[in-house]
């Protein structure tokens, strides 16, 4: 049986003991309680790991703080101890932990990697623990690829970081949220033109839907009628009709943006995630659906993770803090510059966004300087969240004060961090926990819409 934490074979050398894992620095920097993951299994820290720690420990981004709150965690766990040959004790039903000293490669493979670098440091002391311990399953865990294939070119079980993957078939599942069925039509009469523009989910299934859940009706027998767009209304218990709706200037060109618009205007909905591949329309629609509900709340916030793209950085900029950031903020500002479009520059709309842009009530704002806010009566939209590990997903929402709606947007197959897939990620994650919520719709935007260029190229390139 695979566990969650790693990918550890069952075999009768191993069976019964405690397994021993070495922890690469990108798993504490992605998860700064990993360690209290791993049941009752025994965790080395290389001093190596140690080293890289402290230069992250300056900063207010997501890896200072993790960087921070591991060392806080081994300081507490260690107080007053020593590490000894065994290490401490993690915690109640748990393993131990310690800090093993930097050790060089076996005479073997001292040759096999010559540069003296980090990487190299702790995969030699992870193989020094493997030649240290017989009998006992011994494995690097680490989020570092490059770092995987020379651990398997010199024949040490390495790990991926598994407690935040989602699997395989949800994240599939979570592409294919939207059911379509045939309808007869006599329902979907009554569904698309009735009083209530709603039916009782008893008359289509035998079992409830999940909250939320979207549908798209055809009409059996009639293929050449326009399918009818629902979504199951949890709190009335009924099958609602989704209908087109606009939302300053913006009209929703697909059924799947149809349900987008209307998930980021349902004011029951207050959180929001539209996946979906470049030029879907993800950011666009939840802006226009932010300005169109503008007088509901406080202030409108887009940020964003600041990731260049390959990793590579801008350099040194002179300027404040929106001078600074405004190269990672453009794409934000370009939405925004595409509803302002639809309207003539003196048209009470396009002033209406520069009043709000002047009055910071529409703030466009460093992901950074989310963490210890408390965001009461916010429209927030995030976009790029597919570069957000879980834990940082979970601290922006916790920010979420009453009356707060979030919208998270992105491509789950298109990231820019090193470390996260598809299956780690945050927004994947995000989907992945929170389906079924009645406060909770996901929407995945099938077809691209920023031009036809743009969509040949997404399919073939």
């Amino acid at each position: 049986m695979t566990s969650k934490y790693a990918n550890v074979p069952g075999n009768k050398k191993s069976s019964g003991k405690p397994k021993i894992f070495v922890l690469d620095t990108n798993i504490v920097l992605h998860d700064y309680k990993a360690i209290r993951k791993f049941q009752d299994n025994n965790i080395v820290i290389p001093i190596a790991v140690v080293e890289e720690l402290d230069k992250f420990k300056k900063g207010n981004d997501a890896l200072s703080f993790n960087a921070r709150g591991f060392m806080r965690e081994l300081d507490r766990l260690t107080e007053g101890k020593l590490f000894g040959e065994k290490g401490v004790p993690i915690g109640k039903g748990m393993g131990y932990i310690k800090i093993e000293p930097n050790h060089p490669f076996s005479n073997e493979y001292k040759d096999f990697f010559k540069d003296d670098i980090q990487d190299h440091r702790i995969l030699a002391t992870s193989m020094w623990v493997r030649d240290n311990n017989p009998g006992t399953f011994v494995a690097l865990v680490t989020k570092d690829i490059n770092l995987r294939m020379k651990a398997k070119a010199a024949g040490m079980n390495v790990q991926d970081y598994l407690t935040d993957k989602v699997e395989d078939t949800k994240v599939e599942n979570a592409q294919r949220e939207l059911q379509c069925l045939e309808l007869e039509a006599e329902l979907l009469q009554k569904l698309a033109y009735g009083p209530q523009v709603a039916i009782d989910w008893k008359e289509v299934f035998k079992t409830e839907p999940l909250a939320n859940q979207l549908f798209k009706f055809l009409w059996k027998g009639d293929k050449s009628k326009e399918a009818v767009c629902a979504r199951y209304d949890i709190d009335r218990r009924m099958i609602v009709l989704v209908k087109a709706r606009s939302a300053y200037g913006i009209r929703p060109r697909n059924d799947e943006q149809k349900f987008g618009l209307d998930a980021c205007l349902n004011p029951k909905i207050q959180l929001v995630s539209l996946t979906g591949g470049a030029g879907t329309g993800k950011t666009l629609l939840a802006l226009a659906a932010a300005l169109e509900l503008e007088r509901d709340f406080d202030q409108i916030i887009l940020s964003r993770p600041t990731v260049t793209l390959g990793n590579q950085d801008i350099g040194f900029l002179p300027g404040d803090q929106k001078t600074k950031m405004s190269p990672y903020l453009q794409p934000l500002m370009d939405n925004l510059n595409v509803i302002k479009a639809q309207f003539r520059p003196s048209s009470k709309e396009a002033l209406k966004i520069e009043g709000l842009l002047k009055d910071e009530k529409l703030l466009i704002s460093p992901l950074a300087y989310i963490r210890g806010r408390s965001l009461g009566k916010a429209f927030f939209i995030i976009d790029e969240a597919q570069n957000l590990t879980p834990h940082e997903i979970k601290t922006i929402i916790t920010r979420a004060g009453e009356g707060t709606k979030m919208v998270f947007t992105g491509d789950i197959f298109q990231i820019d961090q090193p470390y996260l897939d598809q299956w780690s990620n945050g927004l994947t994650h995000l989907g992945e926990k929170m389906v079924g919520q009645r406060l909770f719709e996901h929407v995945f935007l099938r077809k691209g819409e920023r031009s036809e260029l743009s969509e040949i190229a997404a399919k073939l390139l």
